[in-house]
Formats: C-alpha cells, structure tokens, sequence
C-alpha cells in the first residue's frame, strides 16, 4: 500500500489524499498504487499541496498505519512538551537581544 502525503500551504498541517481531496487523518488515506506520482504532480501543480511524497503503508482494521516510524510519528499531527520548551529571557539577569 502506497500513500500519499504533504503539507497543507495555508497551515503547514500534514495532509493525506483521500481520493478526492485532502484530509488531516490518516486513517482518511488510500491507496494510491502507481498513480501517485501523477497525482502529487497534479496537486503540487495546482498548489493544494507543498511537500509531498510516497510512503509505504499497511492496511489495519483502524484504517492505514505508514510502514516507518517517522511517517507513523508524523501521522499522529504535531506535538508539543512543554517541559522541552525554551525558558523566556530573564532581564534580570542580563539577558539581551540584539
């Protein structure tokens, strides 16, 4: 199973062709077998999409699940941990921007 993927111009949201259009859920995707790359040069062409690619993906009874780690990563849609953020800067202590 072959699916195809980019991001969203307007939001940099990552997107999956559903056949007709674009969705933010995987489990929206289907398989785009060998046309996938005539349809991502059409949808590149027409600006829908920026960023795209092919992956490899399985079929599951909850819908598709991308072969790779990365792509599965990627599917689950942005994450944010707030203990990793960077600190402000403290102008107590000097900090200055120049």
């Amino acid at each position: 199973m072959r699916l195809l993927t980019g991001n969203d111009l307007k939001t940099g949201a990552v997107i999956w062709w559903t056949g007709q259009d674009w969705s933010i859920h995987v489990e929206d995707a289907v398989d785009v077998g060998d046309a996938g790359e005539r349809i991502l040069a059409e949808e590149e062409a027409a600006r829908r999409v920026n960023g795209g690619g092919l992956i490899a993906a399985e079929a599951t009874a909850d819908g598709p699940r991308p072969a790779h780690i990365k792509d599965r990563i990627r599917a689950l849609g942005p994450t944010v941990r707030p203990d990793l953020t960077l600190k402000p800067a403290d102008p107590d202590v000097g900090n200055w921007v120049i």
